[in-house]
């Protein structure tokens, strides 16, 4: 056991050995291990231990020295983790986000600065959305704009998506009906981690775009009811997409709870949250459904208060990027033709992008 300021710190002696970080059992330049965790005994105990007022010092019994920083071990150390988040975040509600008068970049400072690109990408990582201004209304535009951010996600519906309200394929975004909040591609194994959105053109009314932000609404319900917040994190969950419009077949079937946390920490970091697409519920055993739903129907009336309802009207120019593992979308119903277009990111790259520009993500 060791304390390192307000941390106590158990660590496990073959834990100890297996994080050394000599020359000889891990590679600093690749940032990968050298040792063979397989090889180290189970029930190793080191021939000598030793605490100056900033490293650990182990002599182990073939007589390899270990050496650790304090500071690294209770940062590193399962205590450690559990006082720290993964990702900072900003939770809000319609007000909190109007009130912190969020800045949309310029589409030029985004392209062509670092400044720009960290600028939105902070936004973006605090508040689940964030939007570039001044983007030439073209789907080609809007692509350059994505790729500066990611690779693009190719998915049954391609790479760049661009539709209208024809029905060209099964699903009902393809419509004028109004989309109650959702998160896309539950029925994925690991849904699409952003979406962009670019309005190109609307000749008509309505058609506001609806943001919610998921993981301000599952923490009122951890609060309030934190049953129900564990059920939810525990219930896995099939959705499921069966399309056969226009040559399309398609059958794509994702099994996952709506709430996902690290265990660790109970940080949330997923809400799979669909009722369009979400499949027949026979996951659970029978004295669990009610008390399943009921956990629903909580997180669904956060999910629909007004005062949670952030409401923005897409245009020509603005393009919207969308955390689909946090924040849920909607819209409501529209006239006249309306064209948008889009697509889905990788999201280990745009985290690749951010952690390569300094930021915590």
């Amino acid at each position: 056991e060791l304390r390192y300021g307000s941390t106590v710190m158990r660590l496990d002696f073959v834990w100890l050995r297996d994080h050394c970080r000599s020359a000889s059992c891990y590679n600093a330049k690749t940032s990968q291990r050298s040792l063979d965790t397989a090889s180290v005994d189970l029930d190793i105990q080191p021939q000598a231990v030793r605490v100056d007022e900033a490293t650990l010092f182990l002599t182990w019994p073939d007589g390899h020295v270990t050496r650790y920083g304090l500071e690294w071990l209770a940062k590193n150390s399962y205590e450690g983790q559990k006082q720290q988040v993964m990702h900072p975040r900003i939770l809000w509600n319609a007000e909190i986000y109007q009130q912190a008068q969020v800045p949309s970049v310029d589409c030029r400072s985004f392209l062509e600065t670092d400044e720009g690109l960290k600028e939105f990408l902070q936004n973006f990582l605090l508040y689940g959305i964030a939007f570039v201004e001044n983007v030439t209304p073209t789907k080609e535009d809007t692509k350059i704009v994505a790729e500066r951010v990611s690779i693009i996600r190719e998915t049954i519906y391609g790479r760049m998506w661009h539709f209208t309200s024809d029905f060209s394929r099964g699903d009902t975004a393809y419509t004028k009906l109004a989309l109650d909040r959702h998160t896309d591609t539950t029925y994925f194994q690991e849904p699409c981690g952003i979406q962009v959105f670019h309005c190109l053109k609307h000749e008509g009314t309505g058609g506001r775009t609806l943001l919610v932000d998921g993981f301000h609404a599952a923490e009122q319900v951890l609060r309030q009811a934190p049953e129900h917040f564990q059920l939810l994190a525990k219930v896995p969950l099939k959705h499921e997409y069966v399309e056969n419009v226009g040559g399309c077949h398609n059958h794509m079937i994702g099994v996952g709870p709506v709430l996902n946390v690290y265990p660790w920490n109970n940080e949330l970091y997923l809400i799979r949250y669909n009722n369009y697409d979400r499949a027949v519920f026979n996951t659970v055993p029978h004295d669990v459904v009610r008390r399943w739903y009921r956990a629903h129907r909580a997180l669904t009336a956060e999910l629909r208060r007004p005062d949670n309802e952030l409401w923005v009207k897409l245009k020509p120019g603005k393009a919207l990027f969308v955390d689909n593992w946090r924040v849920l979308h909607g819209r409501e119903a529209f006239t006249g033709y309306r064209q948008l277009c889009g697509c889905y990111l990788t999201r280990d790259d745009v985290l690749n992008t951010a952690r390569l520009l300094g930021l915590q993500a």
